[in-house]
């Protein structure tokens, strides 16, 4: 009997150090990934100045990776410098997601993460990518936008990756991703870096939908991405190219055209064009109407601006949006006529703009008004409350305070990922991070003191522009920079030429501090200086 107590007693004695240990584990580790351990989620999202707070004071919570189940991590919006070495033991992840923070390394453990998919780390402060991707062959997504990367590795074993989004770095050089192990490779995105040529075997890649290199240093095209046959997407305005004609057909054509021209007149490794068929005969057709397009000395388009007057409408910035959201411009475009297509088309360009010169809203935010619904009398760009904040949103039909309409999104954004058995939202549900545990919102009010927009999620409804507004008050904010917003509003003008087909009448606005100094004007004189030769001139009245 003794024997079996002795026995006994050990294991108890062992059962019980086990709870003691896991009620003191649990004691000390954060409530949200409590929360997760106890009702055994897979997935866990950790934002806001809450959380940024805890690991400014004691770093990341090292319990987060003895949640070896989960298949969803999203860090974003705080001061995370580095990725800890635990992540390893996080071997059914499938999403990781660490964007807009200040992680400087990418740590080369995370290819042992043999199951992850998606990885984002846009946002952050790498400089350099360790050869890690070769090990992560389930890999659908990498995207390391908005960093400062000079170099990226050669990809091989992603048979499986979609979509590579390095926009927004440091690249000299296009990456090594033109090989044929990539069939799947669809939408490759290098805007914004320091890019001089397209590789000549970038036909290689059987199913390139999307080429984005717009912004870098390209002075040709080479003409076997002529042979792109999928390609529907293609942007490579704002490089230097050297070509005339095809720098008007960038301008003015759309993606087919361009490949046309590009596989007949650009130089080739190996040709496939055929002299005497019709996409011969086509191809013709085009060089001709590229000749036509050089030799024509004329401007096709103009924007004219005309000097704001005392008594136009202004906006008066308030101190409190310095630490918010601190730069803001304005202009209004007038006399536009729209037809329900070219509303339609120019409600989709501000998408377009938000995905990528705005990327994705972190860098900037585009809000349209129809001006006349805006009321006589100076707007204000401030800052309020979460609970003071009232607005009816765009499309809504009640009015709500901001909290409330941040809580209802949330809500929304989360029954919508669980009805679509999704790891990520969508819309406008993709930007509440930004916003998440600020004290205070940014705004603009109407001389009434009505919120018209609430950056970067939504306009009211009070000024939503519809089939018959004429007169449009553009807005563009930013927490990062005021050339951001002119580089942003400078290309969103530039799209409405060509969208419109028509030339634009452009009013400025000036920017003043709540004493009366002008802080700004758009367009200024140093604004709307495209490089685009004989495409749009731009006419200033009284400047």
């Amino acid at each position: 009997m003794g024997s079996v107590f002795s026995f006994i007693q050990p294991r108890i004695r062992h059962e019980r150090l086990k709870i003691f240990q896991e009620e003191n584990f649990m004691k000390n580790m954060w409530p949200e990934i409590e929360t997760v351990k106890r009702e055994n989620r897979y997935e866990i999202a950790l934002s806001g100045s809450a959380i940024d707070e805890k690991i400014k004071e004691h770093g990341l919570d090292d319990s987060l990776f003895s949640l070896v189940n989960l298949n969803y991590i999203c860090i974003n919006s705080t001061c995370l410098s580095e990725i800890p070495d635990r992540i390893s033991q996080l071997t059914n992840l499938q999403t990781l997601s660490l964007y807009d923070n200040q992680i400087i390394h990418l740590n080369p453990l995370i290819e042992k993460l043999n199951k992850l998919k998606t990885l984002d780390l846009s946002g952050n402060h790498l400089t350099e990518v360790p050869d890690i991707f070769s090990n992560l062959e389930q890999i659908v997504t990498i995207n390391l936008s908005r960093n400062n990367i000079r170099r990226f590795p050669t990809l091989r074993n992603n048979k499986k990756l979609t979509e590579l989004n390095l926009s927004n770095n440091e690249l000299e050089e296009f990456p090594d991703v033109c090989n044929a192990e990539l069939t799947n490779l669809s939408e490759l995105k290098l805007s914004q870096n320091q890019i001089e040529l397209i590789p000549e075997e970038i036909n290689i890649l059987p199913l390139l939908k999307v080429l984005d290199v717009g912004s870098n240093k390209i002075k040709s095209l080479p003409g076997n991405l002529g042979d792109c046959g999928k390609l529907k997407e293609l942007n490579v305005k704002q490089n230097p190219i050297c070509d005339r004609r095809l720098l008007k057909l960038i301008d003015q054509c759309r993606t087919k055209q361009i490949l046309d021209y590009v596989r007949q007149h650009g130089p080739k490794t190996a040709r496939n064009v055929q002299g005497n068929s019709k996409k011969g005969k086509k191809n013709h057709r085009i060089s001709e109407n590229a000749d036509d397009i050089s030799s024509n000395s004329e401007f096709k388009y103009k924007i004219t601006v005309f000097r704001a007057k005392d008594d136009d409408c202004a906006v008066i910035i308030s101190k409190n949006v310095e630490t918010v959201r601190k730069y803001i411009i304005c202009c209004i475009v007038q006399s536009i006529v729209f037809s329900e297509s070219t509303l339609k088309k120019f409600l989709q360009l501000q998408n377009k703009i938000h995905e990528n010169e705005c990327c994705k809203r972190n860098a900037a935010t585009i809000a349209t008004h129809d001006f006349k619904k805006l009321g006589t009398g100076n707007l204000t760009y401030t800052t309020m409350k979460p609970d003071e904040l009232k607005l009816r949103p765009l499309n809504r039909s009640k009015e709500m305070t901001g909290k409330e309409l941040f809580e209802k999104l949330q809500i929304e954004a989360e029954n919508f990922r669980k009805e679509k058995k999704r790891n990520t939202y969508s819309g406008i549900h993709r930007y509440l991070y930004l916003i998440e545990g600020k004290p205070e919102f940014p705004c603009l009010l109407n001389s009434k003191g009505e919120v018209i927009s609430f950056p970067p999620i939504t306009n009211a409804d009070i000024s939503k522009m519809e089939l018959g507004s004429t007169d449009i008050f553009l807005e563009v904010t930013s927490s990062e920079s005021l050339q951001i917003c002119k580089n942003v509003m400078n290309n969103l003008l530039r799209e409405m030429v060509l969208l419109f087909e028509a030339d634009l009448n452009v009013l400025q606005v000036r920017i003043n501090d709540e004493e009366g100094t002008m802080k700004n004007v758009y367009p200024s004189k140093a604004d709307l200086n495209f490089s685009d030769e004989n495409l749009i001139q731009i006419i200033r009245v009284n400047l």
